[in-house]
């Protein structure tokens, strides 16, 4: 199989089954874990009659809950859960638990014919009330989801009979359908519950490919096969999320054998380039990093003109180079990997002259200490980093010393726990690989649920706006034009680079997309999961 080199820090890598076989794959061998007769596999956690099984096993970060309707990014979300329409391997939209849809324009009424025969997980049916259910709990505010902004143009939202519902919308989203890939949850399990602190999100019923059959907390979850699943039997008969928080643990334990499929950081997939037993999948993503500026902080309130010389600053080809190995480019922007990317917008290429030149227009002055001041104030701030993701904590690190060479006293932090509120700034990872409404509109919107920076600039929101309610491709290509440049002449980040997605597996598995664009962490490696195979590798 074609061997590739890319990225770190966004995906998954795939460990190898080998000739000495392991709890996964085809249980070939002995020194895999798995007791002689009963009890469980010391490795995995699997009941040891799982020998022999087509199981696969990937390093996965901790869960302290599986809650599509409030979270994003869970890559496990796939497998338990369906939306009305699905994404494709070109991230196209296609049919899922609706099985076709047609849409009214005078009304602006999208109406869904459901799967009929379709059950959870627990032998339930699955109806529209489902439907409705949730996305009625993810409008309502009191649940504070960031997922609301998607559906806030919904006015109405009609049943006619168990497998017909109809959503009418108060003005056009060219992103609906888009939205509809929306895991659906249980109305019979749900209703009356919190949705933030059900203890349904710590044992999930989905209509999936794959149940949850046992989570060992800080250990494993591991899933088993929906043999009654609408779209066809999957055929891997057992899915593991073994928990392997760090990533040079992943790679330790790829290369043990432990692990068959895991996403790891450059340096340590680049160590699987040409090893017998494995294969690297280097994925291009729509996944950006860059600093998030905290706008209800004091000092930005006071200080926001110095964020252009912070853009200025950054060295990002030497980021890519450095801590990417390559693996990613320099972003400017959150479309770039997107139809509707618009070049002609600044892009703050390194030119510590232009930095030095915004600063000293703005009143700063060079103090003695090598950084620069104004009103008595230095100038600099703290950049926050979330824990246990190191090539995340490795470009706040290398941004910071640039900043600090051009007289920005920029530190890094890794707090326990992050402080949206309180915190200066914060190392970002967002990006979306589907319509360009997604991960703009929620996340530069004045006051929308997924803006953690509270960034407010009226001119974003207004081609927003206008993206968001037309079909129109030339049209919606101007407006996203028009975001993107009031986005880069009062940015909201400080984009820095997208970052490439290296996963590397066992050479037997069959069935990953390797030309799939991938989302925010990497994730979309599983969106057809249920087709993969596992062979002997002979």
């Amino acid at each position: 199989m074609k061997k590739i080199i890319s990225f770190a820090m966004a995906v998954l890598a795939a460990a190898s089954l080998m000739a000495c076989g392991t709890a996964s794959g085809s249980g070939k061998g002995t020194d895999g874990g798995l007791s002689a007769a009963g009890g469980t596999d010391v490795q995995s956690g699997l009941p040891a009659d799982a020998q022999g099984e087509s199981v696969l096993v990937y390093g996965s970060g901790d869960y302290t809950r599986i809650n599509p309707a409030m979270d994003e990014h869970g890559e496990i979300n796939i497998l338990i859960f369906d939306g009305l329409t699905a994404h494709d391997g070109n991230n196209e939209i296609v049919p899922g638990l609706a099985k076709d849809w047609e849409f009214d324009k005078k009304t602006c009424t999208y109406t869904f014919y459901l799967e009929e025969g379709v059950s959870w997980h627990d032998g339930e049916a699955f109806h529209a009330d489902d439907v409705k259910f949730t996305i009625e709990a993810i409008m309502d505010p009191r649940n504070g989801s960031e997922n609301a902004p998607d559906f806030e143009d919904v006015e109405e939202i009609i049943i006619t009979d168990d497998y017909t519902i109809a959503f009418r919308l108060s003005a056009p989203n060219a992103a609906f359908l888009d939205y509809m890939t929306m895991p659906v949850l249980p109305e019979h399990l749900l209703a009356g519950g919190d949705m933030q602190e059900s203890d349904f999100f710590r044992s999930p019923v989905g209509t999936g490919p794959y149940r949850l059959e046992s989570w060992d907390e800080g250990q494993a979850i591991t899933l088993a096969k929906n043999k009654s699943y609408f779209k066809g039997e999957p055929n891997l008969e057992r899915i593991v999320f073994k928990i392997v928080p760090d990533d040079h643990a992943r790679a330790l334990q790829l290369e043990s054998g432990e692990l068959d499929l895991a996403l790891l950081a450059p340096k340590d997939a680049q160590a699987f380039d040409g090893k017998e037993g494995y294969v690297r999948y280097v994925m291009q993503t729509s996944d950006y990093r860059g600093i998030l500026f905290n706008f209800r902080h004091a000092y930005w309130q006071k200080n926001r003109d110095l964020i252009p010389a912070v853009c200025y600053a950054i060295d990002r080809e030497a980021i890519v180079d450095a801590v990417l190995l390559g693996q990613g480019i320099a972003a400017y922007g959150p479309l770039q990997r997107n139809v509707y990317h618009y070049e002609d917008t600044e892009h703050y290429d390194y030119n510590p002259g232009k930095a030095k030149q915004v600063m000293e227009d703005a009143g700063f002055t060079m103090g003695s200490d090598g950084f620069y001041e104004r009103d008595g104030e230095t100038a600099g701030f703290v950049l926050s980093v979330g824990a246990g993701d190191q090539v995340r904590a490795d470009i706040a690190q290398a941004a910071a010393q640039q900043l600090r060479e051009a007289g920005i006293n920029c530190t890094v932090e890794i707090p326990v726990q992050v402080d949206w509120a309180g915190q200066m700034a914060y190392l970002i990872g967002w990006g979306s690989p589907f319509d360009a409404d997604d991960h703009t509109y929620k996340v530069f919107g004045t006051d929308k649920g997924a803006n953690y920076s509270g960034y407010s600039n009226a001119e974003a929101d207004r081609f927003l706006k206008q993206a968001r309610q037309t079909f129109d491709t030339q049209a919606r290509r101007e407006a996203y034009a028009g975001f993107q440049k009031a986005l880069a002449d009062d940015p909201a980040f400080a984009f820095i680079c997208y970052v490439d997605a290296d996963y590397v597996a066992a050479d037997t598995i069959r069935g990953i997309t390797q030309e799939t664009v991938m989302g925010h962490h990497g994730v979309g490696i599983f969106w057809n999961a249920a087709e993969w195979t596992m062979d002997d590798g002979k």
